[in-house]
């Protein structure tokens, strides 16, 4: 019997979770990963597959009907890396494509790697005739890596807001799509989590479970440059202005969107910060 899903990323946390909640579900998708060695166990359907290489793609992609694709690492040519793998799904057939973009994506995004995003969406709109974009927000579980060992979150956020949303929210709400997918066919949902909170805030909710003073010590989009370019200056340009740009589309208020589809989708309330924190036992990294 033919394959109707494929999730790629499966490697991954969110890709690897979704593959997980459809086997629950009793719909046990084909895995397309890099490595076939670090796949999850007991999925007998695991191809080896690159996004960069066409003829790979097209043969892990052959027989699918819809495909999860969860959007490649981040590169300095990552939206030409994306248009292969979108242009070797529609080659193998596949019908469509439910994409993991960004929240806000758009052509002049502030964000940079936003832009990336909307390049891709453009893509897949025109390669298959069915496509659902699940815009997530900033993940939850990178708040703790905003914090220096001084306890400062640095960054040109300024007093702009973000619903930081959990990865298992948006894993639920990609499983819940891919097991009944024609009623969203060419939509866009926004996924977020509750509440939009300030950096101020965020280093607030942060403090009890990191266990110390966590505090919000903003800074000019000059001065969050000139600072990375010391601290890492083996760090690629695009990298480090693709950081400073996600603290600056808090600023401008792209990224302040509270949505309603993580309940909507999945039936359950997003999680909030502190619940993910607390859960997950997140460390300081």
């Amino acid at each position: 019997m033919a394959a109707t899903i494929a999730v790629t990323g499966a490697t991954g946390a969110v890709g690897g979770r979704v593959a997980e909640l459809l086997r629950e579900r009793g719909t046990v998708p084909r895995l397309v990963v890099r490595d076939p060695a670090r796949a999850p166990e007991g999925f007998a359907d695991v191809r080896s597959a690159e996004y960069a290489d066409g003829d790979a793609m097209r043969g892990a992609l052959a027989g699918v009907e819809t495909v999860l694709l969860v959007s490649a690492g981040e590169a300095a040519d990552r939206a030409r890396i994306q248009a292969t793998a979108v242009a070797a799904a529609a080659a193998a057939g596949v019908r469509r494509i439910v994409y993991l973009s960004f929240l806000a994506a758009a052509a002049d995004a502030t964000f940079t790697f936003a832009r990336d995003h909307w390049a891709t969406e453009l893509e897949i709109r025109e390669a298959v005739p069915g496509f659902v974009f699940l815009r997530d927000s900033l993940y939850q579980d990178f708040a703790p890596g905003l914090v220096g060992p001084d306890g400062a979150i640095r960054g040109p956020a300024g007093d702009g807001r973000v619903a930081l949303v959990a990865r298992e929210d948006v894993a639920r709400a990609a499983a819940a799509v891919l097991l009944e997918p024609e009623p969203h066919d060419g939509a866009s949902y926004d996924l977020t989590g509750p509440e939009s909170l300030s950096m101020r805030e965020t280093a607030i909710e942060l403090s009890g479970p990191l266990g110390l003073p966590v505090h919000y010590s903003p800074e000019s989009l000059a001065t969050a440059r000139e600072r990375l370019g010391r601290a890492h200056p083996d760090v690629p340009e695009w990298e480090r202005e693709g950081w400073v740009t996600s603290y600056a589309a808090i600023a401008t208020g792209e990224l302040d969107i509270v949505s309603p589809w993580v309940e909507t989708l999945t039936g359950r309330p997003p999680r909030r910060l502190q619940d993910t924190l607390r859960d997950e036992r997140i460390p300081l990294t």
